[in-house]
């Protein structure tokens, strides 16, 4: 078993064939946030794995910021947000 599946949560599954077997969930996505005031971003929910298949282009918004939400983005440029 990888390092990496043991802190999944694990599910008994019962096969066709009788045999009780553990498999491992895959996690839920969460919202990307906003780096400064925490609020959601309108951005697909996507796995790291499903990230590394996207172009750069398609992975975050071609502006000033991208981690930022857009309230706390023109705070930034106009000089208010540190």
């Amino acid at each position: 078993m990888k390092r990496s599946e043991r802190t999944r949560l694990r599910v008994k599954i019962r096969t066709p064939g009788g045999r009780n077997v553990y498999r491992f969930k895959q996690r839920r996505v969460g919202h990307a946030t906003c780096g400064k005031c925490g609020c959601k971003l309108n951005r697909a929910r996507l796995t790291k794995i499903q990230v590394k298949k996207l172009t750069k282009v398609q992975k975050r918004p071609s502006r000033p910021y991208p981690e930022l939400c857009s309230k706390c983005m023109r705070l930034k440029i106009k000089g208010m947000l540190k």
